[in-house]
C-alpha cells in the first residue's frame, strides 16, 4: 500500500481510519486474497523456538539471544525469573538460562537472587543502552509489545504475526521487514485495535498493519487470503484455548 499511512486495520476487504488513499491500479484486499494458494495448514512457530543465527538483524548472535534482550528491554522496570523468560519467549528453561547469563555478564542485564529465584532486569545504566534497545525494540521487539497491546484489548481470541517479519523469525532469509502484519481472531472494536496499531507503531517505529476476522473465518479458512497466511510462518502473540 503506498502512501504514508498512519496505521490500518484491514478485514473484509475493508480499510479503515487511513490517512493515504490507493494509487489506481493498487490491489485491494479481495484482488491481494484471489492470488493467495488453499493450502489448511497452519505454520505456527514451535512453542520451543530455534536457537540458530538470527535473520532479523546481524547484530544479535542468536533467535534466542534477540528474543531474550526483547522481552526485558521491553519494559526495562520489569524484573523476571528465569521460567519467566522461557515462557514468553519459548525458549528451553536451559537455553533461557545459557542466554541470560551470557547477557549478565556483558553487564547488559542485571541479576539478583529472591530466594530460589534468579530475577533479571535490563540494564539502563550500560553505556549503549539507548542504541541497543531501539536495536532490539525495532528487530524483535514486536513480539512483546503486541502481545502486551493485544492482552488490553476485549475479543481477541487469538492473534498472529504473519508476513516478512515472521518470516524473518522463522528463520528465512531475506530483506529486511518494512511493516509488521498481524493477524486478529475475534470480535474485537475496530477502534481498539487501530489504538493498538498506533501505539506499536510508536514503539516500534515502523507501520503495523492489522487484519481482522472472525473466528468462524479462521477455523474454515475458504478464504484464499486467510488459507495462505495460516500455510507461511506465523508467530503467536496470543491463543485461547477451546
Amino acid at each position: 500500500m503506498s502512501g504514508q499511512c498512519r496505521a490500518q486495520v484491514t478485514g473484509e476487504a475493508l480499510w479503515t481510519r487511513t490517512r493515504c488513499q490507493m494509487r489506481p491500479g493498487t490491489p485491494d484486499a479481495t484482488s491481494l486474497s484471489a492470488r493467495c494458494c488453499r493450502s489448511h495448514n497452519v505454520n505456527v512457530l514451535s512453542r520451543f523456538v530455534k536457537t540458530g543465527p538470527s535473520a532479523l538483524t546481524p547484530f544479535v548472535r542468536s533467535d534466542a539471544q534477540g528474543a531474550v534482550l526483547a522481552e526485558t528491554m521491553a519494559d526495562p522496570g520489569v524484573e523476571l525469573s528465569i521460567s519467566e523468560v522461557a515462557r514468553r519467549t519459548g525458549l528451553l528453561p536451559a537455553v533461557a538460562h545459557r542466554e541470560v547469563t551470557r547477557l549478565v555478564d556483558a553487564a547488559v542485564l542485571h541479576d539478583r537472587r529472591d530466594g530460589n529465584n534468579r530475577l533479571v532486569r535490563a540494564n539502563t545504566d550500560h553505556p549503549l543502552w539507548s542504541l541497543m534497545s531501539q536495536l532490539v525494540i525495532e528487530t524483535y521487539g514486536p513480539v512483546p509489545v503486541l502481545r502486551g497491546l493485544l492482552a488490553e484489548v476485549p475479543g481477541v481470541e487469538h492473534a498472529y504475526l504473519y508476513g516478512s517479519w515472521a518470516a524473518r523469525r522463522a528463520g528465512h532469509n531475506g530483506p529486511p521487514p518494512r511493516d509488521i502484519d498481524v493477524l486478529v481472531v475475534g470480535s474485537p472494536a475496530r477502534t481498539d485495535l487501530l489504538d493498538v496499531a498506533d501505539a506499536a507503531r510508536a514503539r516500534l517505529h515502523t507501520e503495523v498493519n492489522i487484519h481482522l476476522t472472525t473466528t468462524e473465518a479462521w477455523a474454515e479458512r475458504a478464504d484464499p487470503f486467510l488459507a495462505t497466511v495460516a500455510s507461511r510462518p506465523l508467530t503467536t502473540l496470543k491463543e485461547t484455548q477451546a
